[in-house]
């Protein structure tokens, strides 16, 4: 939603052009730093990382916070939020596809249905953006990079899981944002002029402040509080109210069209999910 708005505001300084994914993404990250910085420094562990465990640590990373966030901000400029919420609600999906191609999982058949509902549900959310939408290559580039956003995510849950065991959530998620923030603003460096970035509408500077805030830091922290309390399972059964309060809020918010079609689009997905999570 953050994304959206920010989207939308000009800038007379730069012709009234709107703020690009890479500035928009470079602030989010560099006003999060502060906290992850600070839990860095709080939740240091006795254990210590080699080399491999450190490539590894940077692969998931960059796949995690940098790749997936730059891959979804760019989606954002060309589908509507509430199909880009169903689209990376099929992590799940790719995680248990990523345990099955590389680390030889094998799948039941509740496993498989999940994932037939997950996708026929976003072909149906795809379907009515794709019949309403002017321009139907927009829609389809706008799906594939948040589906290649999804799938980096997954990547980096997949590939988390030793690494939290040896050094702790809280430990793992402060250095992973802290090479995500270097990539980043890497990426800004070697693109954009430095002094761009402070050339924004302060509405910019606001709606990127809310991200780092509401979307970036508070969120890791509650769902591992939420982990610890009440399980990983009931968490991400909470979590699915996420793409319908996206659906909700886009249409208040964003005046984007809510038809029969895509709240059946969301219903299927999220049931898919749950039996992926319920699991």
């Amino acid at each position: 939603m953050l994304v959206k708005l920010a989207y939308a505001v000009p800038n007379p300084a730069l012709q009234g052009t709107a703020v690009d994914a890479v500035t928009l993404l470079a602030l989010r990250m560099l006003f999060a730093a502060p906290a992850f910085g600070i839990a860095a420094l709080h939740t240091r562990g006795a254990n210590t990382l080699g080399l491999k465990h450190w490539l590894a640590l940077v692969g998931v990373g960059l796949a995690g916070y940098y790749g997936a966030s730059i891959l979804d901000f760019w989606g954002l400029a060309y589908i509507s939020a509430g199909l880009e919420r169903l689209i990376l609600f099929t992590y799940p999906s790719l995680t248990l596809l990523i345990g099955v191609i590389f680390l030889r999982k094998r799948l039941s058949r509740r496993d498989w249905l999940a994932l037939l509902l997950t996708y026929v549900g976003i072909a149906v959310a795809f379907a009515h953006d794709l019949h309403l939408a002017a321009d139907s290559t927009a829609i389809w580039t706008g799906t594939a990079l948040v589906f290649l956003s999804s799938l980096a995510y997954a990547i980096y849950l997949a590939g988390g899981g030793e690494l939290i065991g040896r050094l702790g959530g809280g430990r793992f998620t402060a250095l992973a944002m802290a090479i995500a923030t270097v990539a980043t603003l890497t990426h800004y460096l070697l693109s954009r002029p430095w002094a761009e970035i402070f050339n924004q509408p302060w509405q910019i500077y606001v709606l990127a402040l809310g991200m780092a805030v509401f979307s970036t830091v508070v969120p890791v922290f509650m769902q591992s509080a939420a982990i610890k309390h009440i399980g990983a399972g009931r968490a991400s059964m909470i979590g699915m109210l996420g793409p319908v309060a996206t659906i909700a809020l886009s249409s208040w918010l964003l005046d984007e069209p809510l038809s029969f079609w895509q709240l059946a689009g969301a219903a299927i997905v999220i049931v898919g999910v749950a039996l992926i999570s319920k699991r």
